[in-house]
């Protein structure tokens, strides 16, 4: 699963990249046309709490990946533009599973904001327009297209154009309107009938604002104040200073303490955007545990015990006979698998079981 990292030039969009990745791509070139890509693990907890107690030779993560994109170009009318970004990265953007908007909100004289003023809201809006006319034009185009052929073709495709030319228009009435398509109720065919068309305001959002080190003891107040006005479906709001979570990641870990402790940070921002992430990409984590690796396996929420068995291997999901659950709280209690067993906590589950976020499994299936 892929996160593009987008924003205007200036957002520290970069600097947010590789302080996820912990890179050390330049940055400072506001929209240079290089794409960088890059995997991070997924922090989880639970991981390294079954590992004390069955000793893997390895443990697993599961990882996100982000790739930070140009930043659109000014155009010849003064817009940004995402029609002017080479086609193979706005091929790559409309290829994304979700979005990850960095937004500024910092001060700094150094780094002068190419608008001469700091306006979260205007930058958050601006590029979201740049979107939603990208999306619109896309439209446009295959209505168009759509009406011209609509008489033509035998009377299956006929209907078949009928039916599209239907969600289009009233897509195209959303966009017109300015609402982002993720917003839009769609049945499962109407769903499928619009895939192939990957539309950028119809992907799932993080708007990560990046805040200077003096917002940090507000920065749940600077969140609100947006996320308050920005009430879309599939988005979410947070904040961190890319800059100050790049400088604690060059530390080791009790200088970072130190660092964090005379910041007021309970946490790192970090790893809370990341967890951020894998949620907007309506992922949960099922565990494996065993004497050779605990591992997180993602899957998407509402994901059947066979689906979990088919994300470890397909032999695991075409043979499947049951699968043995047990909550990770539960053998975390009782220590193996066996105890689990004895006190009741571990169930036998069948191709129906709706898997949960935590639920250790382990699939019994025919060869």
């Amino acid at each position: 699963m892929q996160i593009a990292i987008v924003g205007l030039a200036g957002s520290g969009k970069t600097t947010v990249f590789n302080t996820l990745t912990r890179g050390h791509v330049q940055t400072g070139g506001y929209g240079g046309m290089e794409l960088h890509v890059g995997t991070v693990k997924v922090p989880d907890e639970r991981l390294d709490r079954l590992a004390e107690i069955f000793k893997p030779k390895k443990i697993v993560h599961a990882d996100v990946t982000y790739f930070d994109l140009a930043a659109p170009p000014a155009s010849s009318e003064g817009r940004i533009g995402t029609e002017e970004l080479p086609a193979d990265q706005l091929a790559r953007l409309r290829e994304a599973d979700a979005l990850l908007h960095v937004v500024r909100a910092f001060e700094d004289p150094s780094v002068p904001h190419p608008d001469g003023t700091v306006d979260a809201w205007r930058d958050l809006e601006r590029l979201d327009f740049e979107f939603l006319m990208s999306d619109l034009s896309l439209v446009e185009k295959r209505i168009e297209r759509l009406k011209a052929s609509g008489h033509h073709g035998t009377p299956a495709e006929r209907d078949a154009n009928d039916r599209e030319l239907a969600i289009l228009s009233r897509l195209h009435g959303a966009l017109v309107e300015g609402r982002p398509l993720r917003g839009e109720t769609m049945d499962p065919e109407e769903e499928k009938s619009i895939r192939g068309f990957r539309f950028l305001t119809q992907k799932p959002v993080l708007v990560l604002l990046n805040i200077g080190e003096a917002d940090l003891p507000n920065h749940a107040e600077v969140v609100v104040g947006i996320a308050g006005r920005y009430q879309h479906p599939r988005t979410l709001v947070d904040a961190l200073s890319a800059k100050i979570e790049m400088e604690l990641g060059e530390l080791d870990p009790e200088e970072a303490a130190v660092f964090m402790d005379e910041l007021g940070l309970k946490e790192s921002s970090l790893d809370r955007v990341i967890k951020l992430s894998y949620r907007l990409l309506g992922l949960i984590s099922f565990l494996t545990a065993g004497p050779d690796e605990v591992r997180a396996w993602p899957i998407p929420d509402g994901s059947s015990s066979v689906d979990a068995a088919g994300a470890i291997h397909t032999d695991l999901a075409r043979g499947f006979i049951r699968a043995e659950v047990v909550p990770y709280e539960d053998l975390l209690a009782l220590k193996s698998m066996a105890e689990s067993r004895k006190h009741g906590k571990l169930r036998s589950e069948g191709k129906t079981y709706t898997v949960k976020d935590g639920d250790v499994v382990e699939i019994l299936f025919s060869r």
